[in-house]
């Protein structure tokens, strides 16, 4: 069983940054898909982006490109989502998730429902 520690939610005005960090102690981010997803009051849960480990490439949803980075530090298991330019409708709550690569071969991330382990979410509000 994983444990999540993830930090660096917010408020922020539209135009803003924030930084997500997303620490899973003692575990070896390249045995996972491990990424993150948000859900929005009201809507469906939403990819986001990944690292997989299995292909050691990081993947991003098409909202994101250009916006959002993620980067990861091995040695302190912590996986970072860099938001820019921040926009109203990206307010929502953020999850860190992973699934292990010795399970399904996902093409790109899995989709938010198939993460084996998820954390409790951090909350992202940008205002306009």
């Amino acid at each position: 069983q994983l444990q999540f520690v993830e930090s660096g939610g917010g408020l922020v005005q539209s135009g803003g940054s924030l930084r997500l960090s997303c620490t899973v102690p003692g575990a070896t981010l390249s045995s996972y898909y491990i990424g993150w997803f948000r859900q929005a009051p009201g809507k469906e849960r939403e990819g986001v982006g990944c690292f997989s480990g299995r292909e050691n490439k990081i993947y991003y949803e098409e909202f994101a490109k250009g916006r959002f980075t993620i980067s990861r530090d091995n040695a302190k298991s912590t996986l970072h989502l860099q938001m820019m330019n921040l926009r109203p409708e990206d307010t929502a709550v953020y999850y860190c998730a992973a699934d292990p690569t010795g399970g399904y071969y996902y093409n790109g991330c899995p989709q938010p429902q198939m993460y084996d382990y998820t954390g409790q979410g951090v909350q992202v509000t940008v205002s306009s």
